[in-house]
């Protein structure tokens, strides 16, 4: 393989390579494959909050953690710089402090808790999907669900990293959408969006216990973690397939068809650029192969002439001319 000689060669192989490295990193909660199974979150996708509140005599300690399973979080407009997480950030934390007597709300901190980082000071996201039916702990082999666990956060001016956990629990009666917090501090989520998630989760039963949990946040040893755990329909393992036969997905042989059209198209397309470019061909002679393109025709005339004589000449006597 020859490596890149100039500036600009090496541009263009990042230019083709950083749409490759971006997937990589990223989570399409679409197709999410554990262990041959596959699962669609994007139902979940949208900043979604849970709230530990923790009690100070005085005042309330209440720290609110919102996620963004499927795309990076995006604070609303107006939004302070200090009360808002770094670009490409998937779990923030924001703590306030609320006074009893006289309710009042004061920001203490914002930290990052997972995403991709490493621009701003933290790490990769390097997300990990687990399945837990079948896992080695006999505590999570009971339970129906995945795991995912991401990193790249940090907190405080010495940076301690963080990471994220958060469990995926099969729950047939809930969208995942059922009493969720609502935060003080607004991300950017289109309205349309917002109501149809109002909607889904009013249809839940009458259990008032929200879907996303807050599980806890441990600060005991050198990665601080922060453990959530969300009951969805969702993570049932038939619930992409009931869901993929219910929305009629196109067959194998469908995608065969469009690939193979798309790839002749391009094919033809690249053909015609390149032999306008090195010889200048217009009209047929733009097409790759032209001579025998423009043969096909004459080519089927041939063939459908002679399989109809065959198919005419089948009650000849034995190949034998009369006399």
């Amino acid at each position: 393989m020859r490596l890149p000689q100039s500036s600009a060669d090496t541009a263009l192989l990042a230019t083709l390579l950083f749409p490759l490295l971006s997937s990589a990193i990223s989570i399409d909660c679409t197709t999410i494959l554990v262990d041959k199974v596959g699962f669609d979150l994007s139902p979940l996708g949208g900043p979604r909050s849970v709230i530990n509140r923790v009690d100070n005599g005085p005042s309330w300690l209440n720290t609110t953690y919102t996620i963004d399973v499927c795309r990076p979080l995006k604070k609303a407009k107006n939004t302070p710089s200090s009360a808002s997480c770094p670009k490409d950030t998937r779990v923030c934390a924001i703590e306030r402090m609320t006074e009893k007597e006289t309710n009042s709300n004061n920001l203490v901190t914002t930290w990052p808790v997972a995403g991709e980082l490493k621009e701003s000071g933290g790490g990769h996201m390097d997300p990990k999907w687990t399945r837990l039916k079948g896992s080695s702990s006999p505590e999570d082999a009971e339970k129906e669900g995945i795991r995912l666990e991401m990193y790249g956060g940090f907190k405080g001016t010495n940076k301690k990293k963080q990471k994220a956990i958060v469990d995926f629990i099969c729950d047939k009666k809930k969208t995942g959408l059922e009493n969720l917090y609502e935060p003080d501090d607004k991300y950017d989520d289109s309205k349309e969006k917002r109501e149809e998630d109002k909607k889904e989760g009013s249809e839940a039963d009458d259990d008032k216990t929200p879907s996303l949990q807050f599980i806890k946040y441990d600060e005991t040893t050198d990665l601080d973690t922060l453990r959530l755990r969300w009951y969805t329909k969702d993570a049932c393992e038939d619930a992409k397939s009931e869901k993929d036969a219910q929305g009629g997905h196109w067959g194998f042989f469908t995608w065969f068809v469009i690939i193979a059209f798309l790839s002749t198209a391009a094919y033809l397309i690249f053909g015609s650029w390149l032999n306008y470019n090195r010889y200048g061909a217009r009209g047929w002679d733009l097409l790759p192969h032209g001579d025998a393109i423009r043969d096909v025709p004459y080519l089927v005339k041939d063939w459908t002439r002679r399989v109809v004589n065959s198919v005419q000449g089948g009650g000849s006597r034995g190949g034998y001319a009369a006399v």
